[in-house]
């Protein structure tokens, strides 16, 4: 099982400051608590707004109960000078600080790694921003989507007879997150070695553009733009969505030369690997032959319902699948021998169902400690540790520099 109440894997030890809001930079503190890290999550009083969105149980935000697991939740008002005050004791005590701002937030605030890094000469700085930390768009706003625009992988998403699409997830934000995460890791081996921190400049536009690894030295050489393909793979066939005799797809993956001799014979037409157009991967992933083979193979699939196609695919060890919904993700068995459903207990309504740990780790695993925590759950207990007294939390609280949950 993935539940612990105690901090498991191999960032136990560490602890970590997070002053982010939305999604990359919680999604990577998120990684550093599943593995063991003390993940401290500095919040305004009313809340990240991570917790408004998503879909809600009465005031229950499900979102923040999955991405701000494992954290304690600090409530801190950072426009305060006391707040400010409290957040670089935190940040002062801390093996690495995790920020998603604009660049000069939080040099503003005092919080800046110059500032910072005199009074705590190891600490890792992760600086998550749209455009990096310099450069001529470096002041601009970006969200992961509008990054994927300038990263060109928006240009690449959707049909070729229609507009740029999106995928309806924050992907640019996770394969940021899952960036700053290991830059994190690097810095802290580093670390080891001289005694010294560092900043992880990480930008959203960025990691999206990391996916055009292939088209970079295409355009340079050939001068090539790739065009949205739709379903397809590029260069590469039959891989794609096929229809099912019951209206449902079928995705289908034979990319290499001993896959497709097995879908072949799956399919009862051996002719097709005589056919000079299908004579390997770079042939068959020409245009007109990408266009060929993917008919021969619909029409093929028509004749089968979704269950049988399957059935008859994985016999022959050809990579495919349905298109799965989540529903069909919580019927499978496969998620559930893997525990990547995992039921953490929550004080309102008795558990939530969350992703499982990513990755998975022999010696040592990660593990989910708790539920997000509720705004301010923890300043109290988080301050009395760094000896602010009861009485100094209460005024604080007044004055509504802090929240608390009492």
């Amino acid at each position: 099982m993935s539940i612990s109440m105690e901090a498991l894997g191999p960032l136990r030890g560490l602890t970590v400051v997070e002053i982010c809001t939305t999604i990359a930079g919680p999604a990577c503190a998120r990684l550093m608590a599943d593995f063991g890290a003390d993940v401290i999550k500095i919040e305004p009083p009313s809340g990240d707004p991570v917790r408004q969105m998503g879909r809600h149980v009465g005031d229950v935000s499900l979102y923040a109960a999955a991405i701000l697991r494992g954290k304690k939740s600090v409530a801190l008002d950072l426009k305060q000078e006391e707040g400010r005050k409290l957040a670089f004791e935190l940040a002062r005590r801390a093996d690495i600080l995790i920020e998603n701002n604009r660049p000069g937030v939080l040099e503003r605030l005092g919080l800046g790694y110059d500032d910072l890094s005199k009074v705590n000469p190891g600490l890792v700085m992760v600086r998550i921003s749209g455009y990096g930390q310099d450069g001529p768009y470096a002041a601009r706003p970006g969200y992961g989507a509008i990054c994927e625009a300038v990263g060109g992988v928006r240009h690449m998403t959707g049909d070729p007879d229609r507009p740029p699409a999106r995928v309806a997830l924050a992907t640019t934000d996770y394969l940021t997150a899952t960036y700053a995460a290991f830059g994190a890791a690097m810095a802290i081996i580093e670390r080891q070695r001289t005694g010294r921190g560092q900043v992880v400049d990480v930008a959203l536009y960025e990691t999206a553009f990391t996916q055009m690894e292939p088209y970079v030295p295409a355009y340079e050489k050939l001068g090539f733009v790739p065009q949205r393909v739709g379903p397809n793979l590029p260069t590469m066939a039959p891989n794609s969505l096929y229809p099912t005799k019951d209206g449902s797809w079928m995705l289908i993956a034979a990319n290499s030369n001993p896959t497709f001799e097995r879908l072949v014979g799956a399919m009862g037409q051996p002719e097709l690997l005589r056919d000079a157009r299908f004579a390997d991967i770079r042939t068959r992933g020409e245009p007109a032959n990408m266009k060929a083979i993917d008919a021969i193979v619909a029409e093929w699939t028509c004749t089968l319902e979704t269950a049988a196609l399957a059935a008859v695919l994985q016999a022959a060890e050809v990579p495919s699948s349905p298109i799965y919904t989540i529903a069909d993700i919580y019927q499978d068995p496969h998620y559930a021998a893997r525990d990547m459903l995992v039921k953490v207990p929550h004080p309102e309504l008795g558990h939530t169902t969350q992703a499982g740990i990513v990755p998975k780790l022999s010696a040592t695993p990660g593990a989910i400690r708790h539920t997000g925590p509720d705004i301010g759950a923890d300043t109290a207990e988080v301050l009395r540790g760094i000896g602010i007294s009861n009485s100094h939390i209460q005024e604080l609280e007044a004055a509504k520099v802090i929240r608390t949950q009492t």
